[in-house]
């Protein structure tokens, strides 16, 4: 919208008038051919429900306007123009150019910012300095801040544990070298089912109270990452965990059947496939976990886990590895 026609001191030429709303050109642009010129608002306004100029009908596009000539902008900068503050007593006159530049200091201005002479030393608004509370404005501002505290202290502990997962998973690393170093590592994995075959159930004789006791005796654990599982352990890792299991306590007879169970060839139907863990990723806090100590890797015992079903459990157990994620 252009200047209102009242505000200036004197005749204005016709020519620097927009003709959509009638006040003296505000920010003005131009049509290319026939040069007629408009307020930039009110252009841009008339050109989002027409395509022509509003004066001859002549074709107009929104990328066709172009700047008006110096000379147009010497004129209307040479226009003297009342103070938008007039209503408040201001009485200047100033030219057009120079308006922006007198209303950032005019002493009618109610937007002016002022600084609170009460205690707080904020800089409010001159208009609302009458209705301006330093203790509330002082609270809020402490609110303020303590939020993006908050979010700071968040941000430092999501770090935080980013940092320590990176530490156990270094961790892991360095005892999957030292384990290569003082084992013979095979260079084959055992021959495994097929994909989606499964083993016949299991033909050893489980002592139920030995199985029962060293399950007892591992930490419960509570996995909060599942994306992160290891579903086709190499044989180095599988080394790892098979010896963790091993100082752990658990049964001989039982050691060798864990970790045959520790590739997703060997897992049940519910967790054979990426797709079918994907399907049942849901049920999984339904487990009951222990950790293997020390590593990012937890027994699921068929025992503890008959609720589950056929489809999500092994006999005698199900191990897994994960990269990270476990509590």
């Amino acid at each position: 919208m252009g200047y209102d026609i009242g505000r200036f001191q004197g005749e204005v030429d016709e020519e620097l008038v927009c003709s959509i709303c009638g006040g003296v050109l505000e920010d003005p642009l131009q049509a290319p051919v026939c040069e007629h010129a408009f307020c930039a608002g009110c252009i841009h306004e008339w050109l989002n429900h027409q395509n022509n100029c509003p004066i001859d009908r002549r074709t107009l596009t929104p990328l066709q306007l172009k700047q008006v000539p110096r000379i147009l902008k010497n004129l209307l900068s040479k226009l003297v123009i009342s103070c938008d503050n007039v209503t408040f007593g201001c009485e200047v006159m100033v030219r057009l150019d120079g308006l922006q530049s007198h209303l950032a200091q005019c002493d009618h201005n109610p937007k002016r910012p002022v600084q609170c002479d009460k205690g707080c030393g904020l800089v409010v608004p001159f208009d609302e300095l009458q209705q301006h509370n330093c203790v509330r404005e002082l609270n809020t501002i402490i609110q303020s801040q303590n939020l993006k505290m908050a979010e700071l202290q968040a941000q430092i502990d999501d770090q935080r544990q980013q940092l320590n997962e990176q530490k156990r998973e270094m961790q892991m690393m360095k005892e999957m070298i030292r384990t290569m170093r003082m084992i013979n590592v095979p260079q084959t994995l055992p021959a495994l089912p097929g994909p989606h075959t499964h083993s016949p159930p299991s033909m050893i004789e489980h002592n139920t109270d030995e199985l029962l006791e060293w399950v007892l005796s591992l930490q419960p654990a509570r996995v909060t990452r599942w994306g992160g599982m290891i579903s086709t352990p190499d044989a180095v890792l599988q080394a790892v965990i098979r010896r963790a299991l091993a100082d752990s306590g658990c049964p001989s007879n039982i050691l060798n059947e864990l970790m045959e169970n520790a590739h997703e060839r060997r897992w049940p139907p519910g967790l054979s496939t990426l797709e079918t863990r994907q399907l049942n990723r849901r049920r999984y806090e339904q487990y009951v976990c222990h950790r293997i100590a020390g590593k990012q890797a937890v027994v699921i015992m068929k025992c503890e886990n008959e609720h589950m079903g056929e489809t999500m459990t092994l006999d005698p157990g199900i191990v897994m590895i994960f990269a990270h994620g476990i509590e």
